[in-house]
């Protein structure tokens, strides 16, 4: 059966839902306005909620590797644990190891060269000969740095930064101060900025050693660990844990990412979009219940014919959750148009990825219609009081 035939159809024999619901135009009108209200703040909690995610795991989604160390202090990436460079030589040793590489990680104190401010930013550091990132404008210009005080500047960071990449457009050089210490720009690539710092830089392991001392380069954020080709990935795993120290935790590159993201979760700002979530959908049922409840009274001695006629308390309730799945999926339709204005207006603002999933289109449209349908539920209450003989 082609849509077509289905709209015609529809047109034919409408739904009694639908019916019930046009009856009373503005009513229809003001109650899609609210839901669809009710799924912006939905969309909107569960979008930061997802690029709070999201940004702070850019980096760890962007990184090469089977297995991943990092110190079991650790809670997030950026907190300053580390631990030491030998234990990376020992996993390297491990039987199924092909090669283990180390990545540093920490903030530095950047200053915008053209009104001097001072902004935080994160700083990517590895070994250019073995480089760690999937990111292919780094991968580009690693001979750039190579070069002594060089670092590529992230694109996607915030404007307070200043207009770098702009201006590497134009040919020109730019030449900063980074935690006190001068060095030049030779390149950007693209990766984006997070709710909680301002932009990021890659530079090379020496480089790292310039900024932040001698010590720096013995002290590892992340160790990156390659197994060779056809070995089981939970056996190596096992057997590099096994070996390590126990203040040496050994991930996998999914372990790895949860493990960030469980940690935002937890932080008030997780807590704060999740709750957001939980007000808009507990807003919408309060909303579309008004709404069926409103329609069930005005046609309540209509109900009470169709029981005296034979029609179970089942049948109408089949109407009233019609009426409710109906308002969820019309209502949905400018609420996700919505939010994809608000997702392009706020990713354009803050620089942070703001991209409509598909996960979080399927959750938003299962809350709709299960708001809808719990508010159903309980207007039926007044369905139930129906009695036949009001109609006489």
């Amino acid at each position: 059966m082609t849509i077509k035939t289905l709209l015609k159809r529809f047109n034919k024999e409408p739904p009694l839902g639908w019916t019930q619901l046009r009856h009373q135009k503005v009513r229809l009108l003001v109650a899609l306005i609210a839901i669809a209200s009710a799924d912006i703040m939905i969309f909107t909690m569960q979008g930061f909620r997802t690029s709070m995610f999201g940004g702070a795991t850019n980096l760890h989604k962007q990184l090469r590797g089977d297995l991943f160390l990092v110190s079991n202090r650790t809670e997030f990436l950026g907190d300053g644990q580390t631990f030491d460079r030998r234990h990376l030589f020992q996993a390297e040793a491990i039987a199924g190891v092909a090669s283990a590489d180390p990545l540093y990680f920490s903030f530095g104190n950047w200053i915008n060269p053209w009104n001097q401010k001072i902004s935080s930013v994160g700083i990517i550091a590895f070994d250019p000969v073995r480089p760690v990132t999937n990111l292919p404008q780094v991968n580009k210009q690693l001979e750039q740095i190579k070069l002594p005080n060089t670092v590529l500047f992230d694109s996607l960071s915030l404007p307070k930064l200043g207009s770098v990449p702009e201006s590497l457009a134009t040919g020109k050089t730019v030449t900063t101060e980074l935690s006190g210490r001068r060095i030049n720009v030779g390149g950007i690539f693209t990766m984006g900025s997070t709710i909680f710092i301002d932009g990021h830089l890659v530079t090379s392991d020496w480089n790292y050693l310039r900024l932040f001392g001698a010590d720096s380069i013995d002290n590892l954020s992340i160790g990156i660990v390659t197994l060779q080709p056809g070995v089981d990935l939970e056996t190596v795993k096992s057997k590099v844990r096994a070996y390590l120290p126990q203040d040496v935790e050994v991930m996998t590159h999914r372990e790895f990412i949860k493990a960030e993201e469980d940690y935002w979760a937890k932080v008030p700002g997780g807590i704060l979009f999740n709750f957001g979530v939980v007000m808009g959908f507990f807003t919408g049922v309060v909303i579309v219940y008004e709404v069926l409840h409103a329609d069930v009274n005005d046609h309540l001695a209509e109900y009470a014919t169709l029981k005296a006629m034979g029609y179970s308390d089942r049948n109408l309730l089949m109407v009233v959750f019609q009426e409710a799945i109906i308002l969820g999926v019309l209502g949905f339709i400018p609420g996700f148009i919505g939010s994809l204005g608000i997702y392009t207006l706020l990713g354009s603002l803050t620089r942070i990825p703001l991209p409509m999933r598909f996960d979080v289109v399927s959750q938003v449209f299962i809350l709709t219609i299960l708001m809808c349908l719990i508010s159903a539920a309980i207007a039926m209450r007044k369905l139930q009081s129906a009695d036949p003989a009001d109609v006489f």
